[in-house]
């Protein structure tokens, strides 16, 4: 069990884990999962850190999509907003890359999901290794991590 898995569990939500044979040749974590669980792509969330300044935040699209670095910087408030450092990421959340789950982090970060999650009654996220998704309501994504829906996709 992950400490996403453990935080979905402790919050008393609704949710299902998926597992399928991660290949590591593969280049999209997301595309992978989508093909493998046979679901639509514009359900399977990838979570983003980007580096505002001297703060980490957490960006969650479609793995369809690209984030939109001024959007994302304009909802946190921010002059510009770029990827984090893959050690910085791995160090604040506890995951390694392409694993990265919204949930059970090892530091809370502020939280932005794109709108495009509330067409869906359900999406994937990663659930904290690679291989391995949780479908969750976005509205429980939204309460457990603390976030707000904005539109940060390009």
């Amino acid at each position: 069990m992950t400490p996403a898995i453990c935080v979905a569990s402790k919050a008393g939500i609704a949710f299902t884990v998926h597992e399928f044979a991660h290949d590591q040749s593969h280049d999209s974590y997301g595309l992978e999962a989508a093909a493998k669980l046979n679901v639509p792509a514009d359900r399977i969330f990838k979570t983003l850190i980007v580096d505002v300044g001297s703060v980490l935040a957490v960006g969650i699209i479609p793995v369809t999509a690209m984030l939109n670095m001024k959007s994302m910087a304009r909802v946190l408030g921010a002059k510009k907003a770029a990827m984090a450092d893959k050690a910085d990421v791995e160090r604040s959340t506890g995951y390694v890359l392409g694993g990265v789950s919204p949930l059970g982090q090892k530091k809370q970060l502020r939280t932005i999901i794109d709108v495009a999650a509330l067409g869906h009654p359900t999406i994937f996220v990663s659930a904290g290794r690679r291989g391995l998704e949780i479908e969750l309501c976005p509205h429980d994504l939204e309460r457990i991590t603390g976030a707000e829906f904005a539109d940060i996709r390009q």
